[in-house]
Order: structure tokens, then C-alpha cells, then sequence
């Protein structure tokens, strides 16, 4: 992803953020893949939404979502009482975690595996969805017709399943975003290619700019220090090596 002009690389340090990272990637591509109404945008979205339901279904995902919310809503409500805060701002926020708690409650727990177990086209697409090719019109005649309803139908359809996936998004979307703006970047240097940082304790992501395509981080983190390398692909089948050149870039432990 970038961030204003720069490239952004980020690192999860738990498998709550991870899983939450994973369900922004593919609820941003499934909105991007939805702009395509024709039959090749319709099965990228289709294939999309396999995706998200099945980490959502192995996955407490409303759950993780709903206790996280409450617990961010617990730790800024102290704030109210100090003079230096933006009551406003603050009041906007703790408004939209109230929005989001409110939207996780309407939605039954489990409710992906039953939508990919009890709807008999997302089903048998889920079957064959890990088969390269596996969805083709002779091994799925039921969604080329699909395939071929109206737009106004396939619309509706797509709304349905999405119900109680949007909801969800809109509170990981929530999320992140405090945590990422939960710390502010500070500049750093990688001597020939690699900083080895101690990290603040509680940090739950690492998020590494920069604005030298030329390189990229491979980062990894453990509770007290975490290791920032930066690579290069060094020819033609892209084979990568440490660069050996020193890298400034800015650097954020981002925490709750």
C-alpha cells in the first residue's frame, strides 16, 4: 500500500492484526474487482468473497472484532477528562465505535460457514474454488447461467451475501486506522540495509515508509527488538540479495 507519495510496507506482530490486515487486502480487492460488471469482474469478485468467507469462517472474526471495538472504546473514554484533547475529534471517534459495536451485535456468530454451507451456488463454487480452472461452464453450468442474469440481479445478490461482510469491514477499517495513527514515524537509517530497532513493548505493527522503489523491507518482529532488511532484486528471474548500501526510511511501532 502507499501512504502520500511514499511506498509502505507493513508488519503484524499478532495474528488478531494479521487477520485483520488479510481482510482489508481482500475487501479492497473485492470493491476494486465490483467496478467490473462484466463476466470476468463478476468472477474475480465471486472468487474475492470465497476468500474473505472462508477466513471468516475459520476465524471468530465478529468476535475479534466486537471485543477489540469495546476495549478501544474503555481506553479512549479516559481521555474525556484531560484539557489537551481534542473533545470534538474524540467524540467523533468514540461515536464511530459505537456505530461499528452496534453493527457487530446484529450479526449471528458463524454466520460464514452457514452462508458457504447453506447457499448451493456459493457452495459449489467453494468446492471447486481451489481447482485451477475448476469453475469453468462445463464443471458449473448453474453459475454461467448466474453468470448471464441481469445486472440488476447479480446487484442484488452480491448485496445479500455482502450484508454481514461490510459491517465487519467497516470496524477493522475503524480499527487500523487508530492503530496506525496511534504512533508517528520517525526517521531512521539501515547501514548497509539492515536496523535492528527495540521496539516499544505492547507494539502489535510495524509499518516501514519509504520512498526508494529500488528496495524493499523484509521485516520481522518479537517482543523486544525488531530487524528491518532491506533487498533488491538483483537479476532478471528476480532473485533477491541484502542491499549493501545504507537506507534511510521513516519507521512507526504502532500499539493500542
Amino acid at each position: 500500500m502507499t501512504d502520500d507519495d511514499e511506498l509502505c510496507y507493513e508488519q503484524p506482530l499478532n495474528e488478531r492484526i494479521r487477520t485483520f490486515l488479510r481482510v482489508e487486502h481482500l475487501t479492497a480487492r473485492l470493491h476494486y474487482h465490483r467496478e467490473d460488471i462484466g463476466p470476468w469482474g463478476r468472477r474475480a469478485t465471486l472468487d474475492t468473497l470465497l476468500d474473505i468467507l472462508n477466513v471468516m469462517s475459520r476465524h471468530d472474526i465478529r468476535g475479534q472484532v466486537s471485543k477489540e471495538l469495546v476495549q478501544r472504546r474503555h481506553g479512549l473514554q479516559h481521555l474525556a477528562e484531560r484539557e489537551d484533547i481534542d473533545h470534538g475529534c474524540l467524540d467523533g471517534v468514540l461515536a464511530e465505535l459505537d456505530e461499528a459495536s452496534h453493527a457487530m451485535a446484529q450479526i449471528p456468530p458463524q454466520f460464514a460457514s452457514y452462508q458457504l454451507r447453506d447457499n448451493e451456488l456459493l457452495n459449489s463454487l467453494n468446492n471447486r474454488h481451489a481447482i485451477p480452472g475448476g469453475t469453468c461452464s462445463f464443471d458449473l453450468p448453474a453459475y454461467r447461467h448466474w453468470l448471464a442474469q441481469p445486472a440488476e440481479r447479480i446487484e442484488a445478490d452480491l448485496d445479500r451475501w455482502l450484508r454481514r461482510v461490510l459491517p465487519i469491514e467497516r470496524g477493522i477499517r475503524v480499527l487500523l486506522r487508530l492503530l496506525r495513527d496511534s504512533a508517528t514515524p520517525t526517521q531512521e537509517t539501515a547501514k548497509n540495509g539492515v536496523l535492528v530497532h527495540n521496539t516499544t513493548a505492547g507494539t502489535q505493527m510495524i509499518r516501514v515508509l519509504l520512498d526508494d522503489a529500488s528496495v524493499f523491507p523484509e521485516i520481522s518482529g518479537g517482543r523486544h527488538r525488531a530487524t528491518v532488511r532491506f533487498m533488491q532484486h538483483q537479476d532478471s528471474q528476480l532473485h533477491v540479495r541484502q542491499t549493501e548500501t545504507s537506507i534511510v526510511f521513516r519507521m512507526a511501532c504502532c500499539r493500542f
